[in-house]
């Protein structure tokens, strides 16, 4: 949540084609190489006894995974098109997800394709890392239903999950996002895929996901929760709405979160970031106590931060790689398997 909205500027910049497989690979430059429902129908290990997740099965592709997802990103603009996820469509895809990180790639590539997703694996240049990346099928159906991306780990156990639920309204919160999903072994990065006022006309903020229980975004986080998997989840606020203050850290509606929070908020802090700790004082209307991925991790015992950040700091470079340091440090405990 804002004090006051941040409107990000108009994309000026050409759709670039989305496509999966072979084709992708072609056709895309910097590409090389080979609550609501959960709908998961298999009991969760235990944090500790999980096991790195399969790769799904098909070919390949190798990208700047911080490029790649950001070209994702910018096409997302206030103008863009939304369309509400039916329940089954949003069972399906959570149940895919659930199923990949259970270890099941098959299962997953089923489920997932009853909503017109599909899973591959995709490289990360920088270091070699390989991800999951979930995402639609075909172009047209990423540019109208909106309903973002999923990219998890293929290294480790997946042990942690980190959400951008305002790209392109919270400007640059993706990079945070990527920031940490790059930066620590055992995580899942759960983008919504739609501007967060761009919804259908009388529904104008259907896609705001961290506030809508009918969103993919809400089902993927729900169902990774209900996995035991704590999440933070970065947001953007206007400088003008805290002035003093660089980041907003809060624990969401619970108090699962608050020694995860406490810790953060001092990494921040060594990172010579002010911050504001919203169980010591009000913090605005920054808070997260209204938010449903939060609501949910509340109701199932799981962490849960909410991370606000100022514009000062996303639109700096320096500033982001301060802020991704001090979150790293949370989701490392995470990904050791200490939840707390």
């Amino acid at each position: 949540m804002r004090l006051k909205a941040e409107i990000a500027a108009p994309r000026v910049r050409a759709v670039a084609p989305v496509l999966l497989g072979a084709v992708m690979t072609a056709a895309l430059p910097g590409l090389t190489g080979c609550s609501g429902p959960t709908g998961h129908d298999a009991a969760a290990p235990r944090a500790g006894d999980r096991a790195a997740v399969s790769a799904p099965p098909g070919p390949e592709a190798t990208v700047d995974l911080k490029q790649w997802i950001t070209a994702f990103t910018d096409r997302i603009a206030q103008g863009g098109h939304y369309r509400i996820p039916a329940a089954g469509d949003r069972e399906a895809l959570a149940t895919g997800v659930r199923r990949l990180v259970d270890g099941d790639p098959a299962g997953a590539e089923r489920s997932l394709a009853r909503a017109g997703y599909h899973a591959r694996t995709v490289v990360d240049r920088d270091g070699g890392r390989k991800y999951a990346e979930v995402a639609d099928a075909t172009e047209d159906g990423e540019a109208q239903r909106g309903w973002g991306r999923v990219y998890v780990d293929l290294g480790a156990p997946v042990r942690w999950q980190v959400q951008v639920p305002h790209p392109a309204a919270d400007q640059r919160s993706e990079q945070l996002g990527i920031g940490v999903l790059r930066g620590a072994p055992g995580g899942v990065l759960i983008l919504a895929g739609a501007y967060r006022s761009g919804g259908p006309a009388g529904d104008e903020d259907a896609p705001d996901v961290a506030h809508r229980t009918d969103s993919v975004f809400a089902a993927v986080a729900a169902a990774l929760a209900d996995a035991r998997l704590p999440a933070v989840q970065v947001h953007g606020f206007a400088d003008s709405s805290l002035p003093d203050e660089d980041v907003v850290v809060s624990p969401g509606k619970g108090d699962a979160g608050l020694p995860a929070a406490r810790r953060l908020s001092a990494a921040l802090r060594r990172e010579e970031l002010r911050v504001c700790e919203v169980w010591k004082r009000y913090c605005g209307r920054l808070e997260g106590r209204t938010n449903v991925e939060g609501d949910h991790a509340d109701a199932v015992g799981v962490p849960f931060l909410h991370v606000e950040h100022a514009r000062r700091v996303r639109m700096d470079d320096a500033l982001v790689a301060r802020a991704v340091r001090a979150l790293t440090r949370v989701v490392e405990r995470w990904g050791a398997g200490r939840a707390g």
